[in-house]
C-alpha cells in the first residue's frame, strides 16, 4: 500500500509542478476532476477574440527510476490525437519538459507491436549513457522546454 501512495503522489506533485509553470508562464490553467478522457488540464486562449482550449496530458519520470529510464516513457497511451492536444513530458532528474502536440507525438514516437502495451507508443526524449551523460534525442529537440508551441496555438 506504501508503494502505491507514494507511486500516486508522485504522479500528481508531478502534474501540479507542471501546472505551477504554466501558471508562471501566465496561462490560464483548468484543472480536470477526474482523468479519463488522458486531460489532466486545460488551457484557455483567445483567438481573433474567441476562446481557445487545449487540451493537456502530463506524464513525469522521477528522480527515484533508474537513471536509464529518466527519459524514456515506455507504455503511451495516446487514443485520440487531434489539434488542441498537447502532452507535456517532464523528466525531474533532468529538469527538462517537452511540450509536444499529440500529432507530432503520434508520428514521431515508436508504436509497441506486441505484449501487454501493443499499440501504446514508446517516447524516448532522452537517452543516458554512463560515458556521456544525458543526449537528447533530435527529432524532439524543437519541442524541449518550448512552452511557445502552446502560446503559438492559432487554433
Amino acid at each position: 500500500m506504501v508503494r502505491y501512495r507514494h507511486t500516486a503522489s508522485f504522479g500528481k506533485r508531478q502534474e501540479f509542478i507542471a501546472i505551477a509553470e504554466l501558471l508562471r508562464r501566465g496561462f490560464n490553467v483548468y484543472q480536470t476532476l477526474v482523468d479519463d478522457q488522458q486531460i489532466d488540464c486545460m488551457i484557455r486562449k483567445e483567438v481573433s477574440g474567441n476562446p481557445v482550449y487545449l487540451d493537456i496530458q502530463i506524464k513525469a519520470r522521477s528522480k527515484n527510476a533508474d537513471q536509464r529510464s529518466w527519459g524514456e516513457w515506455p507504455s503511451v497511451n495516446l487514443r485520440s490525437p487531434r489539434r488542441n492536444f498537447f502532452f507535456i513530458f517532464y523528466s525531474e532528474p533532468v529538469d527538462c519538459y517537452w511540450i509536444i502536440p499529440s500529432l507530432a507525438l503520434s508520428a514521431l514516437a515508436r508504436r509497441t507491436q506486441s505484449g501487454k502495451h501493443e499499440g501504446e507508443l514508446k517516447v524516448t526524449l532522452a537517452t543516458y549513457s554512463n560515458g556521456t551523460g544525458f543526449r537528447f534525442r533530435a527529432e524532439f529537440e524543437e519541442y524541449r522546454n518550448n512552452f511557445k508551441v502552446l502560446e503559438n496555438f492559432d487554433g
